[in-house]
Formats: structure tokens, C-alpha cells, sequence
């Protein structure tokens, strides 16, 4: 299967800012559906914005107005940036392909692709 890295995560103070950056080597995002999803510790996996194939975008209300969703064709690299980071933002994230969106929520299943996550942490 198509093999997705994610990178950027961190530790960062309540309010702060970082971007995360999904890439691959043999799956071409251009032209294909990705979303960012994450999942804390005892909770459900969570799809938290995704890009479709035209370029539009779309959030999950938690993050709208505080996470951009962008793609880099030339670098073939998917990212997020996320800003005004809340301790509830804490969790583990990661890109998939092709998510499936239904009732608001996005949902990935055994033939999709991800990445292997990277993790944000925001303390308070």
C-alpha cells in the first residue's frame, strides 16, 4: 500500500501555533480527497478538517476558524495549520485518504490510507 508521513507535531503553551505536514512518496495528493483526523487517548478518532479534490475545504466545528487545511501540489504535501491551540486540542493526528463524509462526521476504513500520526500536546 501507499505509505503517508505526517510530521510537525509538538508541545506547545495554550494559544500557540503549529503546522503539521502530511507527505508521500508513491500516493500523488493532487487531485484526491485528504483529511486530518486525531484521536485522544479514550476517545473516539475524530476527523478534524479535509481538502477534496477541487480544492475545497471543510472543518469540524471544534477547530473551524482556528485550523487552515492546504494543499502543495509541487511538494505534494498536505497541511494543517493549526492556531489558538487548546489543551483539548491534545491528541494524536494524522492524514488519511479519501475519507468518507457522512452525517458531519468523516469515517476511514481498512482500504483507505493514513499516516503513522504525529503528536500535538497543549498545556494550559
Amino acid at each position: 500500500g501507499f505509505q503517508l508521513v505526517d510530521s510537525g507535531g509538538g508541545s506547545v503553551q495554550a494559544g500557540g501555533s503549529l503546522t503539521l505536514s502530511c507527505t508521500s512518496s508513491d500516493f500523488i495528493f493532487e487531485g484526491q480527497d485528504v483529511a486530518w483526523f486525531r484521536q485522544a487517548p479514550g476517545k473516539e478518532r475524530e476527523g478534524v478538517a479535509a481538502i477534496d479534490n477541487k480544492g475545497m475545504t471543510k472543518y469540524a466545528a471544534s477547530v473551524k476558524g482556528r485550523f487552515t487545511i492546504s494543499r502543495d501540489s509541487a511538494k505534494n504535501t498536505i497541511y494543517l495549520q493549526m492556531n489558538d491551540l487548546k489543551p483539548e486540542d491534545t491528541a494524536m493526528y494524522f492524514c488519511a485518504t479519501n475519507p468518507a463524509f457522512c452525517g458531519g462526521k468523516w469515517y476511514i476504513f481498512e482500504d483507505n490510507y493514513w499516516g503513522q500520526g504525529t503528536q500535538v500536546t497543549v498545556s494550559s
